[in-house]
This record gives C-alpha cells, sequence and structure tokens, in this order.
C-alpha cells in the first residue's frame, strides 16, 4: 500500500506495519478536511488484510500544534468543532492498533491526536499540553474522557486546569509517554513497536484490542458533543477573544470571567 490522501497525508508500508505520515509542516496545524482524510486513511488501513498495525508520524518541527485559531477560527479550525469532532470518532473507530511517533508539540487538538493512539513513543523535545483554557475554552477532541482513562483524574485536571506544558520524560512515568528516545531514533523506535505487535495474529490483535478498548468511540462521541456544547456558549465571551489574542502574541491573557 502506497498512496495518498488529500494534500497530507502519505500512507506507506513496512511490512505488515502501515506508515502513516502527516505532511504539513512545520507545525501541522489541524482542519476538519485534514482530520477526514487522516480517517479515510486508517479506515482504508483497516481493509487491508496484511497490515496489522500502523505508524503515526509527523514531517517538520511538531508533531500536531492544534487548530490555528489566528488564521482558521470560523473557517475549518474551532470554529468548526462539530465536523472535527465527527472525524476524531472516525478515529477512535479505527480497528487495528496505532503507535504514534511524537516529536516537538502535541497541544490541543494535537494531544486529542496523540492520545487516540495506542502507544505514544516520544522523542526528549515532545511536549504536550491541554492549553484550552489559556484560550478561554473548554478541551475538546473527547479529552475529558481519554486523557482521565489514560493517565489518571487527577493529572487530566491537573494538565486541563494549569493548560502547562509536559514534556516526554515527565510524562513517561504517568503513561502518557510509553517510551522515549534520541529524535534521530524516533521513527525506527516506533516502528519497532508496531512491529512487534503486527508479528502476531492479525485476528487476535484485533480482537483483544476491540476487547480493551471496550465502547471507547461511543465514549468519546457522547463527550464531544459535552464539550461542543460547552465549546459553543464560551467561544462568545469576551475571556475566548482575549484568550486568541494572548496565545498568538505569547503573552498571559488578561481575563474578565465574561
Amino acid at each position: 500500500m502506497n498512496e495518498k490522501f488529500g494534500d497530507h497525508i502519505q500512507v506507506a508500508t513496512a511490512g505488515h506495519v502501515a506508515v502513516v505520515t502527516i505532511d504539513r509542516p512545520p507545525h501541522n496545524h489541524v482542519s476538519v478536511e485534514f482530520m477526514h482524510d487522516l480517517a479515510d486513511a486508517f479506515e482504508a488501513i483497516d481493509q487491508e488484510i496484511e497490515l496489522r498495525c500502523s505508524v503515526l508520524q509527523a514531517e517538520g518541527k511538531n508533531f500536531c500544534a492544534g487548530a490555528d485559531l489566528v488564521r482558521s477560527e470560523g473557517a475549518g479550525g474551532l470554529g468548526a468543532v462539530n465536523p472535527l469532532y465527527d472525524e476524531a470518532v472516525r478515529l477512535f473507530s479505527i480497528k487495528k492498533p496505532i503507535v504514534a511517533a511524537v516529536q516537538g508539540a502535541a497541544v490541543g487538538a494535537g494531544l486529542g491526536l496523540a492520545v487516540m493512539a495506542d502507544f505514544r513513543v516520544a522523542s526528549p523535545d515532545a511536549r504536550f499540553a491541554a492549553n484550552f483554557v489559556k484560550l478561554g475554552f473548554h478541551p475538546g477532541f473527547g479529552l475529558t474522557h481519554t486523557l482521565p482513562r489514560l493517565i489518571g483524574p487527577t493529572k487530566a485536571e491537573l494538565m486541563c486546569l494549569t493548560g502547562r506544558r509536559v514534556k516526554a520524560e515527565e510524562g513517561l512515568p504517568w503513561g502518557l509517554v510509553d517510551e522515549v528516545v534520541p529524535l534521530e531514533e524516533l521513527r525506527a523506535a516506533a516502528l519497532r513497536l508496531a512491529s512487534e505487535i503486527a508479528e502476531n495474529a492479525p485476528l487476535a490483535i484485533v480482537a483483544t484490542r476491540k476487547t480493551l478498548r471496550g465502547d471507547l468511540a461511543a465514549a468519546v462521541r457522547a463527550q464531544t458533543d459535552k464539550e461542543a456544547a460547552e465549546q459553543g456558549w464560551l467561544r462568545n465571551t469576551e475571556d475566548y477573544k482575549e484568550g486568541v489574542r494572548s496565545v498568538g502574541e505569547r503573552r498571559t491573557g488578561n481575563f474578565v470571567g465574561r
């Protein structure tokens, strides 16, 4: 399998592993179209009998720096959260395991994308942030369900209420990161883990993952509906407008509570 999905998603193969590359550098900002193409790619991989596991990697400085709020608000960014979350649910419905190779920032929706994967191999410069409150906004992409499920409710609340950046080494004992390797070894390490999974019986892999993940896609669907409702009214506040400005200007927001 060697195929391109849209303008920014490339799929290649390495044995029984699909290698999915996001190519929208340097920040790989999300959009509805981009997420739709990514979901299409993983659904196509699910249909390939020879492929048993995937690596999700990205070109450029950052794995995914979320939505470009300054440029894309109201044009496929967070101004279109419901369609974006429809694509997120498609990603959580994928049948085969995914190993994410994370360098640089995995922020906002980029954190949601990293958490969507079964495992995260990260370089030392990787940093994970649910920075929504710094924008005067509510977390999305199902993170209010998936992040507590992954790292526990207290650590998830810490990330969501502070908006702080968690470095790869700090996230390792939390379970946010599964392995930290030098940047030059990142893709090889992710492929090595995916290949270890893919050497096993494919039907058993899918069945076991389905049991372990349970009704995760349905839970994400329900949670994104709640998140979108909260985001809807917050988007009309003065604090949200100030949050977008302050993040764009790399300063602390001057919030007023309205």
